[in-house]
């Protein structure tokens, strides 16, 4: 059996969290209230965690937590490293990731991509990272590899999605 890390705690946003570090050499902090992972904002504070992904978190919600990344491979390969990160101490996530215009109001991310990134995450099976055609294709030639999860209605988004399972990076 794994021995699950120190537990640290912290305060964010009015929000009692408590964590622990895991990952290759400690470098991913995953917070964690009991019973769930809730909330992942400790994470971005982690210069070498933000500077490896280059990802900036718009917003968290209930247990659900969305960023934004400067390139679909970037954001990938965060995704992975969060879901096996997790698995460590035996949770389990999900992810959708899409790609498209964003409409900043202030700090807030909007606009039909947002929403097709959420309806994407809703359809992913637990530890499964999954991204639309648009994402698939904007990676060509990185490595990655996929599984195709065939066509998709996704709730007040027109027309059927094609979506993919990351299977490596």
């Amino acid at each position: 059996m794994t021995e699950l890390p120190e537990t640290r705690f912290t305060r964010v946003d009015g929000l009692d969290i408590a964590y622990q570090v895991v990952g290759a050499a400690g470098g991913l902090d995953v917070a964690h209230i009991p019973g769930w992972v809730s909330h992942l904002e400790v994470t971005w504070e982690l210069p070498e965690f933000a500077d490896r992904f280059r990802g900036v978190e718009v917003d968290t919600a209930g247990d659900g937590f969305f960023a934004t990344f400067d390139g679909p491979a970037r954001a990938i390969r965060c995704a992975c490293a969060a879901r096996e990160a997790v698995r460590e101490i035996g949770v389990e996530i999900r992810a959708g990731l899409h790609t498209g215009e964003v409409e900043h109001r202030g700090t807030a991310a909007a606009g039909l991509a947002v929403h097709v990134g959420a309806r994407v995450a809703s359809l992913a099976q637990a530890s499964e990272v999954l991204v639309t055609n648009t994402v698939k294709m904007l990676v060509l030639g990185s490595g990655i590899g996929f599984a195709d999860r065939g066509l998709h209605q996704l709730k007040g988004v027109p027309d059927e999605w094609p979506l993919y399972a990351v299977e490596h990076t």
